[in-house]
């Protein structure tokens, strides 16, 4: 039953539950057999929450929303849930063997919506790389290739979807956390308009608005009935998404229209040389959307090819790093030091440090007007940009290593793999990942759809098309159940 139940999306799981054909305590304990046996190799669950999860799945209390019974991981990262452990990748948090209180909202959602919360996935610390290496926890392995990343910062969540131990798990994105694992692994990932899905009950946002939290999943029905599920204000929120005409289910296989696509292969700023593996994938994608109907051009954007765009990312960013710590040592009531926390933790902290308040404000500001250029583009007469996800195929573990003497080259080496996702944490647009297609060696290569603010609606729409047009639901990576 297990493998049996491994190839079927969260939808269609729940599905079984409401027809009465296996139970939530049957979902529950094939899904902990899958981990089992695959984590080892894997290494995307670090907390295990088997018990908890049975007795969740037991309880004739246990809410009757859509996903009743489905079982969920949670990436350990910002999204907690009462009396769990949340480290965050960060060995500090290990050793003073923290645990969350109470549920976020988010997490709060979830529970309503009836998924069983059956362990936490793996992080880079403080999710500050897109690959999932802590040092605390290890390295979570690609299942297409155990010698490949699987993206960051939701690499474990990504990788436990793919390998098949769930169907969908939690994932956030504050510069393509949510679309690169998703692009390196073989899924749907998409990061949400900012404000769909409340940050709290916490933060109103985090990191001047970047981040955005939702799931990876293996189908695009799955993607929209979370984010249905999740998605709306909750009381104190500083801003929300413009409310939706009508469900996102709704949209799974409503026809789009002929759209006007926009693609873009050349990272912005010509930082960097795409890979062709790559542009081919974006290539291919556009071929396929020809002959569904829509317009496919070149197009671009000179917003972001500014020479001042990663300074004022990177300070926004190493700012966020800064209150991070004095954040878990508030908290804690302990003090955070050197030897605390990764080289290119405290690099980065130290960095944002250096920068005033005036410096910081100056940044959200540069980066909010070149968002307001960038976001100008839809009003130009396009529905969608197409890029890659990411510039280069999945790269090796240990890519991302920064030398005792170097402690920052992690995060310069990160920016040349991730050059397409960050702009749009900037924007707040939403933008989603999708598997079509895979290069010669047999990696997934992820194409990326970008819409306008608060246009959730029609990525769904179109994703979905593709989807039904090149199905992906059957690929299955050499390391799965």
């Amino acid at each position: 039953m297990s493998d049996d139940l491994a190839r079927l999306d969260a939808t269609a799981q729940a599905q079984l539950v409401r027809d009465r054909e296996v139970t939530a305590s049957e979902l529950v304990d094939a899904t902990i057999t899958r981990i089992e046996k695959l984590n080892p190799e894997i290494n995307a669950v670090i907390h295990p929450l088997f018990d908890k999860a049975r007795a969740q799945a037991a309880d004739p209390a246990l809410p009757g929303g859509p996903f009743r019974g489905v079982p969920l991981l949670l990436k350990d990262l910002m999204c907690h849930s009462a009396g769990d452990p949340m480290h965050e990748g960060m060995r500090f948090l290990r050793d003073v063997a923290w645990v969350e209180p109470h549920d976020t909202y988010l997490a709060s959602k979830f529970r309503a919506a009836g998924f069983v919360f059956v362990g936490k996935t793996n992080t880079p610390e403080l999710g500050i790389l897109p690959t999932t290496e802590p040092q605390v926890y290890g390295p979570t392995r690609n299942p297409w290739d155990t010698d490949r990343s699987t993206g960051g910062s939701s690499g474990g969540s990504a990788a436990a979807v793919a390998s098949g131990m769930v169907a969908v798990a939690h994932a956030n994105d504050g510069g393509g956390s949510i679309r690169i694992p998703a692009g390196e692994c073989g899924l749907v990932g998409l990061k949400p308009s900012r404000g769909r899905v409340s940050l709290g009950p916490e933060f109103g946002d985090v990191m001047a608005g970047l981040v955005a939290e939702l799931v990876v999943t293996r189908s695009v029905r799955d993607t929209a009935a979370v984010l249905q599920a999740v998605a709306g204000p909750m009381p104190g929120d500083p801003y929300a998404a413009p409310t939706p005409r009508r469900p996102f289910t709704d949209e799974v296989g409503a026809d789009p229209g002929r759209l006007r696509i926009g693609v873009l292969t050349e990272a912005p700023g010509a930082m960097v040389e795409t890979h062709p593996d790559c542009v081919a994938a974006v290539e291919a994608a556009g071929r396929l959307l020809e002959s569904l109907g829509h317009a496919v051009e070149p197009s671009g954007f000179t917003a972001l090819d500014s020479p001042d765009y990663i300074a004022q990312f990177l300070t926004n960013w190493a700012s966020g790093m800064a209150w991070n710590l004095d954040y878990w040592a508030r908290r804690t009531g302990r003090p955070i030091g050197p030897d605390d926390v990764e080289p290119l933790t405290w690099a980065l902290a130290e960095m944002g440090r250096s920068y005033s308040s005036a410096d910081y404000l100056t940044s959200r500001e540069w980066l909010q007007a070149n968002g307001r250029e960038v976001a100008a583009w839809w009003e130009g007469g396009f529905d969608i940009l197409l890029t890659p996800t990411i510039a280069e195929p999945p790269p090796p573990l240990g890519t991302f290593d920064s030398p005792p003497d170097n402690p920052l080259h992690g995060i310069f080496r990160a920016a040349s793999l991730v050059p397409f996702t960050p702009p749009f944490n900037v924007t707040g647009q939403p933008g989603i990942s999708l598997p079509l297609h895979w290069n010669d060696e047999g990696l997934p290569i992820g194409v990326q759809l970008v819409a306008a603010y608060g246009r959730e609606d029609l990525l769904i729409r179109l994703a979905a098309q593709l989807e039904a047009a090149q199905p992906w639901a059957d690929r299955r990576p050499p390391v799965s159940a």
